[in-house]
């Protein structure tokens, strides 16, 4: 799964660690009676479980990369300066969690800042206990997908019009004076799922679903999945078409379809 000569094995290899330590906090408090649930100042809902998976994923960054800065939604940053800065997602599907819905995950990634202050992601996991999944990627080494124990390699689809195209959304919210042109879109693809969250970019970079949109998102709910579709072969930008994560909304395709997929949303 990875090379000899690939230089983030061990970053990859802390970030399962890392997935491990989270997997086991969130599945104790998954479906609990006394989950504790509170809301944040811009109205989303926050666990106790959210916040311990970040703490203790915080406290394993400190003793084994202290010099690394950390981007976490829960605790806020310490990046200024940071050459590579690891960025958390305690949970991400809240909402389903605190619900029982299985479909939510810890989402890991490793940013690296070159000396003009461009930013790459070289490294992200997202780990879903509940599905039994977790999908995971490093820098030019390709993007696996772990199920019950069986790891595999996973590549984007091939399909090459958006009218033969399965497209993954979470609702209407947020897509603003974009909204008309994407039920345009929606109206002219074979298949539509309002799937949203990290599920829908990572059946993206499995082949499954071929376009998945999602109109307003933060780096930390993006981060590790770009690097995922990436290294599966597709493209991952925001809705204006800006690539990587770090643009407010997240775009994930095939790659073959991403220019009409760009060029659909903004007409």
């Amino acid at each position: 799964m990875t090379s000899d000569s690939d230089p983030y094995v061990e970053d990859l290899a802390l970030a399962h660690l890392l997935a491990d330590i989270a997997d086991s906090i969130a599945l104790e408090r998954y479906q609990s009676l006394d989950l504790v649930i509170t809301t944040k100042p811009d109205n989303t809902p926050v666990t106790d479980a959210d916040r311990a998976v970040e703490t203790a994923l915080r406290q394993a960054l400190s003793t084994h990369r202290p010099k690394d800065g950390l981007l976490g939604e829960e605790f806020g940053s310490d990046i200024t300066g940071a050459k590579r800065y690891w960025v958390i997602d305690p949970i991400d599907g809240t909402k389903n969690f605190m619900r029982g819905v299985p479909t939510w995950a810890t989402l890991i990634a490793l940013v690296e800042v070159a000396e003009d202050g461009s930013e790459e992601v070289v490294v992200g996991i997202a780990s879903s206990p509940a599905l039994s999944r977790r999908w995971f990627a490093s820098c030019c080494q390709g993007a696996f997908v772990t199920f019950n124990g069986d790891t595999r390699r996973i590549s984007v689809s091939q399909v090459a019009s958006l009218t033969d195209a399965s497209i993954a959304y979470s609702d209407f919210i947020g897509f603003d004076d974009r909204l008309e042109a994407f039920k345009k879109m929606l109206d002219g693809a074979w298949r539509t799922r309002g799937m949203g969250d990290f599920w829908s970019h990572m059946l993206v970079a499995e082949g499954a679903v071929d376009v998945a949109i999602e109109p307003t998102l933060a780096v930390w709910d993006m981060a590790a999945l770009d690097i995922i579709v990436r290294e599966a072969g597709g493209t991952f930008t925001n809705t204006s078409g800006r690539s990587g994560p770090f643009g407010d909304s997240g775009v994930s395709t095939n790659g073959v379809l991403h220019n009409a997929v760009i060029n659909g949303l903004n007409t």
